[in-house]
């Protein structure tokens, strides 16, 4: 192999190169053209990558530019993945070519093998100087590509172990070696759907430094346009009525899932978030590893943007795990645990009698639109098959459209996210093309099929209190009740009619409403048992499976930050860790939970409760505190 140190550049910035190869990040390209960013597994396959969601239709062409530094025969090899081998060993959708100089190599990619993997795309004869290199969607159904490996050695292929690519990437430069400083604060959030968003300005209002980490450009989790899930749940609440007020000046003023992209109003988000003092955002950026200063303290976190590859080491005292799944807590090391606890842990009814490891599930939803003329959809057939009689009669799909209920949230997410994608093409493909009542379909096509998946749960971060059902069934007194809770326990399962047609592989959902009344949840259950220094707000707060059911709501999990954010500026005014605040400062948490943090300066809109189908005991207790 030639020792030649190669110089590539991008149109607008410098890629990486190695020792007789040139390494390219497809997430990096200049022009992304029809190809979304796509972060979701960075934990699973090692990176961010490119997907070509046309939802049928090939999306336009990514491209970028590079600098060959001598002319030659130059073999390419692409690292990419046929997503629907778990259900079929036939060739996949999810087709493309590499283009150099406007020439598409032979292989298509993206259609074989049954793992993320390197394979070749063919061979070129290039000179010195600058190439374009394009990604050129054959399908438009969510082919993928993480990495492209351009080298004049054939068969010198990158590794494909996770811990060994990182360490090749970082050898290119595709990787840094060092992360830069990122800034020191009072407090990092990770993570920037509703609970993060609102502990980080709850937090910079009250005076502290705040760093707020999104791993994407979108901030509202399943809120953002990207997912698009109502604000569910009731603010504004006793004991403290003026916690969530802050989330009026940012909620949507309409109401629906998978509805258009504007309904959910993200630049209200952007500017509640851009607009805070003290507040510095960091969008497009993913927490990818923690340092500790021992085995209980987070001293830093290690950021990657998903584009760029960049890295950030921020430090702080204090952090906040909003991430939902609990990354930060469990790469710190921090309790937790996933799944169902048994009836017989914490006495629970609505508690299986044995404990397992089923969870709810996520979302991958959908919607049709008419449009003029004919319109046709292509054969989409992977492994799942629709007939007439289990075909869903459908044009939209919203919150029931929910897959990985059996699977872990975490490990197969991808798989559990490709699913979705899965059966909403296999649906619709036999819905225009074979199913008797096809005319009423013939003027519709796909309007919006998410391809970021909204989760409902995983891991829950152990804190000094776990709030079980006795606690809401009772209405147990808590010195530190903080936030309130409203909605019902909402525990979802797998659609028995679904199964029938689909067993062990559902995708559609159910759920069995319990009423409750509102209840104040503990501080308690808002930092960590283990780690001193982390807090957590949203679905990954300390409670059962059981009560998640009733917590997990977005306008509640705002309260939760806002808490946080409060508790945070406590810490940071006396030097002590959150776990003090229940120990000592109680009297002033409760001060600043009256208060609130909303702003005071403006006129907010109406506050807007949905009491969705009336699953509250007591509405009126919600209804007279909305002003």
């Amino acid at each position: 192999m030639k020792k030649i140190i190669l110089t590539l550049i991008s149109i607008l910035l410098a890629l990486p190169t190695f020792a007789g190869g040139i390494f390219i990040e497809a997430e990096s390209f200049s022009q992304k053209g029809g190809w979304c960013v796509d972060q979701q597994f960075m934990d699973l396959m090692g990176s961010p990558y490119l997907i070509a969601h046309g939802m049928g239709v090939p999306v336009e062409d990514a491209v970028t530019s590079i600098d060959i530094p001598e002319a030659g025969v130059w073999h390419v090899y692409v690292r990419t993945f046929n997503w629907t081998s778990p259900w079929t060993p036939a060739e996949g959708p999810g087709a493309f070519k590499v283009m150099v100089q406007g020439k598409a190599l032979k292989t298509v990619l993206g259609t074989t093998g049954d793992r993320w993997m390197w394979q070749y795309a063919g061979n070129v004869k290039l000179k010195a100087g600058m190439t374009s290199i394009a990604l050129s969607d054959l399908k438009g159904f969510d082919g993928r590509c993480d990495a492209i490996w351009l080298t004049t050695d054939q068969g010198s292929v990158p590794p494909e172990e996770i811990s060994a690519l990182e360490a090749f990437r970082r050898s290119t430069g595709a990787l840094p070696a060092e992360p830069s400083d990122g800034g020191t604060y009072d407090l990092v959030v990770v993570g920037g759907g509703i609970a993060g968003m609102c502990a980080a300005v709850s937090a910079a209002r009250l005076g502290c430094k705040v760093a707020l980490v999104n791993d994407r450009p979108i901030p509202g989790g399943n809120n953002s346009s990207e997912i698009r899930v109502h604000l569910g749940g009731h603010i504004e609440m006793e004991p403290y009525p003026q916690l969530g007020k802050m989330i009026r000046e940012f909620g949507h003023s309409t109401f629906g899932n998978a509805q258009p992209a504007d309904k959910y109003e993200d630049e209200k988000k952007i500017a509640f978030i851009e607009g805070q003092e003290g507040l510095t955002y960091f969008p497009s950026y993913r927490a990818t590893k923690v340092e500790m200063s021992d085995s209980k303290t987070i001293e830093a976190v290690i950021i990657r943007n998903i584009e760029s590859g960049k890295e950030l080491r921020l430090k702080a005292p204090l952090w906040s795990d909003c991430t939902g799944d609990g990354n930060l807590g469990y790469m710190a090391g921090a309790d937790w645990r996933m799944g169902r606890e048994g009836r017989d842990e914490f006495g629970e009814p609505l508690a299986p009698e044995k404990g397992d490891k089923l969870t709810m599930g996520a979302s991958v939803q959908w919607y049709s639109v008419e449009s003029e003329g004919k319109n046709t959809f292509p054969e989409f057939s992977y492994g799942v098959e629709f007939n007439e009689e289990n075909c869903q009669k459908v044009k939209m799909g919203e919150w029931t459209w929910e897959t990985g209920m059996n699977f872990d949230q975490i490990k197969d997410f991808e798989r559990i996210r490709d699913y979705g994608l899965l059966v909403v093409y296999s649906n619709w493909s036999f819905l225009k093309n074979h199913f008797s009542g096809k005319a009423d379909y013939a003027g519709r096509k796909l309007g919006w099929v998410a391809y970021v998946s909204g989760k409902r749960e995983s891991r829950r971060l152990m804190g000094d209190y776990i709030l079980k059902q006795d606690d809401v069934d009772k209405q147990v007194f808590h010195e530190d009740a903080s936030f309130t809770t409203s909605w019902h326990f909402d525990l979802h399962f797998p659609d028995p009619k679904n199964t029938k047609y689909f067993p062990g592989n559902e995708f559609k959902a159910e759920t069995k409403s319990n009423l409750i009344y509102p209840y104040a949840v503990p501080y308690r259950c808002l930092y960590s048992r283990n780690i001193d220094n982390l807090f957590m707000a949203g679905r990954n707060i300390s409670v059962t499976h059981v009560t998640l059911g009733s917590t997990r709501l977005m306008r509640t999990t705002g309260m939760m930050g806002e808490v946080v954010g409060m508790a945070a500026s406590i810490c940071t005014e006396n030097g002590v860790k959150p776990r003090d605040v229940y120990q000592h400062y109680l009297p002033q948490l409760r001060e600043l939970m009256k208060k609130g943090t909303a702003r005071t300066d403006i006129e907010l809109p109406d506050n807007q409760h949905f009491n969705e189908g009336g699953y509250l005991k007591k509405p009126k207790y919600i209804l007279d505190n909305t002003k």
